[in-house]
C-alpha cells in the first residue's frame, strides 16, 4: 500500500478511482483529483506547502513534486502527463500539458495549456511557457508552436492509457494497491 503521511495537521486527500503504486509516497497538504495515477517510487511532498492535482493526471515512476516553504505551491490541471523521473518544484502546469521524462520544472515556472516540455529539459524559475508551445533544452527554450487540437488529443490519449494501465493492478492477478 502507498505511503500516505499526514503532516503538520494536513492529511492528503485522494479522489475517486485513483491508483497509487505500492511504494508511492504522498505527504501532507496534497490533494489529488479523480482517476489519477501516481506510479512507483513517486514522491508528492506536500510538507512545506500545498500540492493540488486535477483529474486524470498521471505522475510516472520516480517523479518528485515539492515546493518552497511559504513561497511556492504546485498546481497541476486536468489531463496532464508527468513523465518518468520528473522533478517539479513549486510550479504551475495547466490542462493537457505534458512534461517529458527526466525534465525539471523549477519554482514559479508556468507550463501553459497543451504545452510540451521535452524530455531532459530544465525549465528555470519564473519561466512562462505559453499555451501549445514546445520547449526543450537546458535551460529550456521555445522550439515551435504545437497544434492545439493535436496536443489536446495526444494528452487525453496518454491520460486515458495511464488510467487503463492503472486498472491492470486492480485485477486478482495484479492485486489491489489503491
Amino acid at each position: 500500500m502507498a505511503y500516505i503521511i499526514p503532516l503538520r495537521g494536513f492529511t492528503p486527500k485522494i479522489g475517486k478511482g485513483c491508483f497509487l503504486a505500492v511504494n508511492a509516497t504522498v505527504i501532507g497538504d496534497t490533494v489529488i483529483g479523480d482517476e489519477c495515477s501516481i506510479w512507483f517510487n513517486t514522491v508528492l511532498r506536500g510538507d512545506v506547502n500545498s500540492i493540488r492535482i486535477g483529474d486524470r493526471v498521471n505522475i510516472q515512476d520516480g517523479s518528485v513534486l515539492h515546493t518552497l516553504y511559504q513561497k511556492s505551491t504546485i498546481e497541476i490541471g486536468n489531463d496532464v502527463s508527468i513523465g518518468h523521473n520528473v522533478t517539479i518544484h513549486g510550479a504551475k502546469i495547466h490542462d493537457y500539458a505534458l512534461v517529458g521524462m527526466g525534465a525539471v520544472v523549477m519554482d514559479d515556472a508556468e507550463v501553459g495549456e497543451g504545452a510540451i516540455v521535452a524530455a531532459g529539459s530544465v525549465v528555470l524559475s519564473r519561466t512562462k511557457i505559453g499555451p501549445n508551445e514546445l520547449w526543450g533544452g537546458a535551460p529550456a527554450r521555445f522550439i515551435k508552436p504545437v497544434d492545439p487540437a493535436q496536443s489536446k488529443e495526444m494528452n487525453q490519449k496518454i491520460a486515458h492509457n495511464y488510467l487503463m494501465y492503472s486498472q491492470w493492478y486492480d485485477t486478482p492477478e495484479g492485486g489491489d494497491h489503491t
